[in-house]
Formats: structure tokens, sequence, C-alpha cells
């Protein structure tokens, strides 16, 4: 557990410091703790990010209220179908292994790589992971409702205090998704890693919208707005839009996650001249499984091909190893690139946006070798 059963935030000592990088209440996996045996994240190790603070919701009187002019008879708030845990709990069960990732995942290396600071948490590659949901499909959920043909968005409303940003209050974290994703492989989440769902992730049901912007997974689900119209939040306008000189006066939206890799390996990690180093790692993509990853170990003059094993599906993310030999001491960039099976590669740097969102381009890993 991330937090105490009655909704701790992260980073208060409910939770195990020597899993995490800290930044306040948001929490980062460390890529030098990744057991690489397992393919999924476990729980305890999985990162938090949270806009405001981990509510306590009570099971016993919870209700997912869903309304507006995209159901049959267009209920209001007031008139919402409402679903009990139990309900939920009832209804046709599904799981999915996915990857969940923080939009700003990558942050800090606009600024390390591309001397282009951006505002934010300062996350490294640490906010993602990977576990095996279980839940009811937001599709069953939306067909007992009666969503009609007509409708073309949803719009998920969180549980969560109202955030406010510069003393503007903008209500409770809510984004819209198209109903074409929602009536696909859209899960209302019960269940993570064959437990219920921790406080800090979502608890006691949350969306997850598989190979999308981890904003779009709304935690602690209480309502779905059903509509026939587009519909705007902060969080899709204000906020997690891409704005910059390559992005137009409007910004462009966020939806499908990019291509990344990662090293399991700690940063300026020493290693030792002459010896045998197994470097491991894995590569993700929000649009495809991964087709094919390349690892440099002088700094990207050559590139290598590591073997990948395990599953390799998408949603999920590719392992990969390389035995490597460090020729003599000093000190050595290591890059991972991966190729995903829609023909996406990650690029040698990426277009600079105002928040720091979506930085895929390879990371210099450094590393020591010593005698």
């Amino acid at each position: 557990m991330t937090t105490s059963e009655t909704g701790g935030e992260p980073g208060t000592g409910e939770v195990d410091r020597d899993c995490f990088v800290h930044h306040g209440t948001d929490v980062e996996m460390r890529w030098d703790g990744v057991d690489s045996t397992q393919f999924c994240t476990p729980t305890e190790a999985f990162f938090v990010r949270n806009h405001t603070s981990t509510p306590v919701v009570d099971p016993a009187t919870y209700r997912l209220s869903v309304y507006g002019d995209g159901l049959r008879a267009a209920p209001t708030s007031e008139q919402a179908i409402r679903f009990s845990l139990d309900e939920l709990r009832a209804m046709p069960a599904r799981t999915i292994t996915s990857a969940l990732e923080c939009t700003g995942n990558g942050r800090r290396f606009f600024d390390s790589q591309q001397a282009s600071p951006a505002p934010g948490t300062d996350w490294a590659l640490g906010a993602i992971g990977v576990a095996t949901w279980g839940g009811v499909p937001l599709a069953e959920v939306l067909h007992r409702a009666g969503v009609v043909a007509e409708a073309i968005e949803v719009m998920a409303v969180g549980l969560d205090e109202p955030y406010v940003h510069e003393r503007v209050d903008h209500g409770r974290v809510r984004r819209p998704i198209p109903v074409a994703k929602a009536l696909d492989d859209v899960l209302v989440v019960l269940e993570m890693n064959g437990e219920p769902l921790p406080p800090d992730h979502g608890f006691p049901a949350r969306l997850l919208v598989p190979g999308w912007v981890g904003v779009a997974s709304i935690k602690w689900l209480g309502e779905l707005e059903v509509s026939t119209q587009p519909m705007t939040s902060p969080w899709n306008t204000v906020f997690y839009r891409l704005r910059g000189e390559e992005y137009g006066a409007e910004g462009a939206a966020l939806d499908v996650l990019p291509v990344k890799s990662a090293f399991e390996l700690s940063w300026n990690a020493t290693l030792r001249a002459g010896s045998v180093t197994v470097l491991r790692g894995r590569s993700w993509s929000g649009a495809a499984a991964i087709e094919s990853v390349e690892v440099s170990l002088d700094g990207g003059d050559s590139w290598v091909s590591p073997t990948l094993f395990g599953p390799n599906e998408r949603h999920g993310w590719a392992r990969w190893e390389l035995a490597w030999t460090p020729p003599a001491p000093g000190h050595y960039e290591l890059l991972a690139r991966a190729t995903d099976r829609s023909g996406r590669r990650q690029p040698d740097t990426v277009p600079f946006n105002a928040d720091g969102y979506l930085f895929w381009a390879v990371v210099r890993h450094p590393v020591t070798v010593r005698a």
C-alpha cells in the first residue's frame, strides 16, 4: 500500500520511502529498484500522481452516477442512473494488463537534454507502471445506462477535492473521452494486481483508458456525463495541451502516449571496467506493441540490438537485456531507443511545449566506469 486505509498522502511517512523518488506528494518509481523477473509493477512500488489529496470514500454509500443527453430520456445529474459498488462488481468482469503513465513523465529531460526547462513535477522516467487491472468494461456501464447512437463524448468526473491553481477553483478533476474509445477498451477499474484498488490509486473505482495519457484515467470515479455535443474541462483546455511554436495558437490535444525506453539502472551508476554487466530495460508505446529496440553504449555513435524477452503486447511494455563489458574507465552515456509496430521510433529531440508533456526523445543515461 502506498498510503494507509484512511487515505493519507504519499510522502507523509506512510510509504516505503526507498521504493520511490519523492516529489512532494507525488512519488516516482525507482528504475534501479525494478525486479527484472516481474512483468507487472507491484502495487506498493507504483508511482502516484494526485492533483489534490487522496479522498476517503465510503464503499457502502458509493454510487457511480451516469447522466446526460447521450442517454435515453436524457436524465439530468439530479435524475442520474446510479450504480452501487456491489452492482458494479456483479457486472461481467474483465482484466487488462496495461501501462499507466503520467503525461509529464520525462519532463526533466526538456531541461537537462534540450536546455528548455518546463514547470511541473520534475519527473525522470519513473511516472510509469504496468499493472493488471480488473473491473467492468465502461461499455457495459454505458449500455446499461442507455447510451444512444448520437452520443459522442463521455466526461468522467473524480471525487477528489476541487483543484485550486493560482487562486482559481477549477472544480473536480474531469476530462472527456470520445464515445468510440469509451466503448472500445476503457475499463471501470475495481482491482489492481488482483486486490481492491488502494486509496492512492482510485478506491473504490477509477477509469483506465489504455494507451492514453494518464490524466484520462480519472481516479475516484464519481460521475459519467454522456453527451451528444463536444465537452470541455480545464483538463483538456487550460491544462494538458501541447502549447508551443510547433503546435499552433490553440495547442494540440493529448491522447495516445508516445514511444519511450528506460534502463533498469540507477542514474550515474558505477560499473567496473572489464567486468560483464547485463544491462536491462523496458520500452513501451501507447499505440502498438514494440517492434524493435536499439541500444548505444557510446553515446549514440553506434547501435546494437538487445534481446527482447517475455510478453510484448499493445499497452504493456517490452523487456530487453544486453551483456556489456565496459572496455575502460571513464564516463559513458547509454542510450536506448524503441520502434513500435505502428512505425513510430524515438527521435533524438522533441519539440518543446510549455508544460513539458510527452518527452519521448532518446534519454542519455550516464554511467561511470571505474578500474
